[in-house]
């Protein structure tokens, strides 16, 4: 079989997946503009603390996504089991964190300096139909529902748009903002319900997929996307500490072109994964999806270095003029970090249980070195070096441990 076909193969029905996805980031990117035209300056940076407060508590539902759809993906003739075990932790799980949320609103008021519990409560609340969906989709990503699936990403980002703009116009606050964004999230969740409604043929039994098993790797798969979460945010606050106030605003305007390279070729990952939770397929899916997305980040590095001007008008303009002849190295930065993304997924795919140490020797790495630096240029380096480190020696584990003839038993690594 040539490559192409591989290719056109694993990433059947990624299309649907890579427009959905690219709508649900575009709303979301929309709504997060308005909101900053809406609320101001200083509301705003009270929302933007909240919105990146559920940010972080995302990694849950998508700690509950991946372990979905590795479990459906590996394992098929017990789908009927999983997706049973799978909502079952999740409503569990939604509602452990909605609680602990709750508990935590003094600290949430404190620390974002809110000036109203109220506020701060609504995290706990817009918290709930945002980890339930992550169960949602790890069903249907491990069954490749990839028509569903792209229905549900899309409702992830279109209404919160339209439902939180029109909040914001009528009470322009943070919480109308917060709310906005939570009734949005109900869409995908009825989506999701209406999708999963049709009852199953029981099939096969297994341990393997009993409530604590499912408990314990979801609680595993999020913590390590919290590590790659916390690594890959990490810089702009050692910028903020080694860098003068107006170098550091430089970097974040720098780090819209990361994030943009980034999320650029997630829908590959989404496809892609499903493949790398089977033996048969594992170690050709990564390999081409690696290629793919390293394929996408040279090219919008290629673009920004022969179009810089362009490439300034997405960061942010002629403010930040003076880094236009480093977005090239920005695009580099988050080409290697979409490929680690996509390696950190090939880690839950395959069960690895000591990769995430090196995600947080490398967190570690990146604060004692970022902190010796004393220029953008400087940190840049630091950074990407940091993460090309780790990118190689998790890419090297992954190629030895799914190494063909290798046992079908769950891998440590």
């Amino acid at each position: 079989m040539t490559p192409t076909r591989r290719l056109t193969q694993l990433l059947s029905g990624g299309g649907s997946i890579a427009v959905a996805m690219a709508v649900m980031n575009v709303a979301t990117y929309g709504f997060t503009m308005i909101a900053a035209r809406l609320l101001g300056p200083q509301s705003y940076g009270a929302f933007a603390s909240l919105m990146n407060t559920l940010l972080v508590v995302t990694v849950l539902p998508l700690g509950l996504q991946a372990t979905a759809a590795r479990r459906i993906s590996a394992e098929p003739e017990h789908v009927a089991q999983i997706e049973k075990t799978i909502l079952g932790v999740t409503y569990r799980a939604t509602a452990a964190l909605a609680v602990l949320l709750l508990l935590l609103t003094p600290v949430l008021n404190a620390v974002l300096r809110l000036d109203s519990l109220v506020t701060a409560a609504l995290v706990s609340v817009v918290s709930v139909p945002f980890t339930i969906m992550g169960g949602q989709a790890g069903i249907l990503q491990g069954e490749r529902r990839w028509q569903a699936l792209s229905v549900l990403y899309v409702l992830s980002g279109v209404p919160r748009l339209v439902i939180g703009t029109t909040l914001l116009v009528w009470h322009p606050t943070e919480a109308a903002g917060l709310i906005g964004a939570g009734i949005g999230a109900c869409a995908p969740v009825i989506a999701g319900w209406w999708f999963l409604r049709s009852a199953r043929d029981p099939g096969v039994h297994s341990e393997d997929h009993g409530f604590r098993r499912v408990m314990r790797e979801s609680f595993h798969n999020s913590q390590t996307l919290l590590a790659f979460l916390a690594l890959s945010n990490l810089d702009i606050v050692v910028a903020r500490n080694v860098l003068d106030e107006h170098d550091a605003g430089l970097y974040a305007g720098g780090l819209i072109l990361t994030k943009a390279v980034l999320f650029l070729p997630q829908f590959v990952v989404v496809v892609a994964f499903p493949s790398m939770s089977t033996t048969t397929e594992r170690r050709r899916a990564l390999t081409l999806s690696l290629g793919l997305v390293a394929a996408i980040g040279a090219a919008v590095t290629a673009g920004a270095a022969l179009l810089p001007e362009l490439a300034l008008v997405f960061v942010g303009g002629k403010q930040f003029e003076e880094i236009t002849g480093h977005l090239w190295i920005f695009a580099i930065l988050g080409t290697v970090l979409s490929m680690l993304q996509l390696l950190v997924y090939s880690v839950l795919a395959r069960q690895g249980q000591r990769s995430v140490y090196l995600v947080w020797a490398a967190f570690v790495a990146m604060v004692g070195l970022g902190l010796t630096t004393s220029s953008l240029r400087g940190l840049l380096s630091v950074v990407i070096t940091v993460d090309a480190v780790l990118l190689v020696g998790l890419l090297a584990i992954s190629l030895y441990v799914i190494r063909p003839a290798r046992s079908e038993e769950p891998i440590a690594g």
